[in-house]
């Protein structure tokens, strides 16, 4: 057994903060000093709030396909290079890089001149992909899963998460329940086939966006859109 005294210690402090910035290339924490403060708003939902999940499909037009090919690819590439950031930030170097933190190289990695693609995707949707790989390792630091592994094209499953910001909902006033659903970075309405109407006069908070891989005749694709109310 190892002794735990052998172990190189975390480093922390101002010494993390410049082995951050200098080796990891992640930007200091901008500090708005010129900005009023405002108070927290808690995350934690209002009591008599339900969470609930519906399911449908929709069939999108090869200009929306070939863009969500492209938010596919973005989302699985920053959430391979967000594990790869906080693995090697860890064996390397002993320190701990967080949500946060990516956040801020993922700003760097959208004004590279080799990943400038990245500005394509919904900054939003990215920022969505790391909390995901956040998540994957909170996970597993209380042992309840296995340390996050790469996603691997054909292997993982197309996904991408639109918080509230990175899409445009307009519920269709003659059919309460039902509207039109434009993403981030798309300037046309899905064409979503509704299964069933959503609660009247709600406001989806979230849409997870899959694709359909037994779908063989044309881009199907499904999603879910997950609203408190």
């Amino acid at each position: 057994m190892t002794d735990t005294a052998d172990r190189p210690a975390r480093v922390t402090g101002d010494g993390a903060k410049r082995i951050k910035r200098e080796a990891l290339g992640i930007a200091d924490r901008k500090k708005h000093h010129g900005r009023a403060a405002t108070a927290m708003k808690s995350r934690a939902m209002e009591p008599g709030t339900r969470q609930r999940v519906y399911r449908y499909r929709f069939y999108p037009a090869p200009s929306q396909a070939e863009q969500l090919k492209k938010t596919f690819g973005a989302c699985r590439w920053v959430y391979n290079e967000g594990l790869a950031l906080r693995a090697g930030a860890w064996e390397r170097h002993r320190v701990s890089v967080g949500f946060a933190e990516t956040c801020r190289a993922l700003t760097g990695w959208r004004q590279a001149p080799e990943t400038s693609w990245l500005g394509e995707v919904s900054s939003t949707v990215l920022q969505q992909s790391l909390r995901h790989l956040d998540g994957a390792f909170t996970r597993f630091f209380k042992q309840s899963a296995k340390h996050p592994r790469q996603k691997r094209k054909h292997r993982s499953r197309d996904s991408a998460t639109y918080v509230r910001t990175g899409f445009r909902w307009v519920e269709d006033p003659e059919r309460p329940g039902t509207g039109l659903v434009t993403l981030a970075k798309q300037s046309l309405p899905l064409d979503v086939r509704w299964s069933r109407p959503l609660p009247a006069g709600v406001t989806p908070v979230k849409l997870s966006v899959t694709r359909d891989r037994a779908a063989v005749s044309g881009p199907a694709r499904e999603h879910s859109a997950a609203k408190n109310y």
